[in-house]
């Protein structure tokens, strides 16, 4: 939570969802319908991506947050946890891979990193999160 909270991109609602998300994973990592992978060293977490299986679909899953401790990132951590859970999903039959973010100017780096990473986009929403604020979903092919 500490780097959840000290992610600049995020603002305090979204923080209190994403604890959430892995509030139900770590309290019914079989039900929840979320995944969680944990980048660490001896010093403690450097990051984590929580993901899981769309519901109703067959092989699309969501990437739901993503975050690296502000002092490290652009060490690859990111990249790192992003692979791992594209193999997860593959794993399990994943054929696609979604991610949705923010239009903001806050949120440029993160699409930029997801554009570097082979995701493509593939919708915008006008205004979904607030006035100006558009949703922008990205996707990646799998398999």
């Amino acid at each position: 939570m500490k780097i959840l909270r000290h992610t600049p991109e995020f603002k305090p609602s979204e923080v209190v969802v994403a604890e959430e998300v892995i509030d139900g994973c770590l309290k019914d990592p079989v039900n929840s319908g979320y995944y969680t992978l944990v980048a660490e060293d001896g010093s403690g977490i450097l990051g984590y991506i929580s993901y899981g299986p769309t519901p109703l679909t067959e092989g699309t899953w969501d990437l739901y947050w993503e975050a690296v401790a502000q002092e490290i990132r652009g060490q690859g951590i990111g990249s790192a946890l992003m692979q791992a859970a594209e193999e997860e999903i593959r794993k399990a039959e994943g054929r696609l891979a979604l991610i949705e973010t923010s239009s903001t100017p806050a949120y440029e780096k993160t699409r930029r990193f997801h554009l570097g990473l082979g995701y493509e986009i593939i919708a915008r929403i006008p205004d979904f999160y607030s006035p100006e604020d558009d949703k922008i979903i990205l996707q990646k092919r799998l398999r």
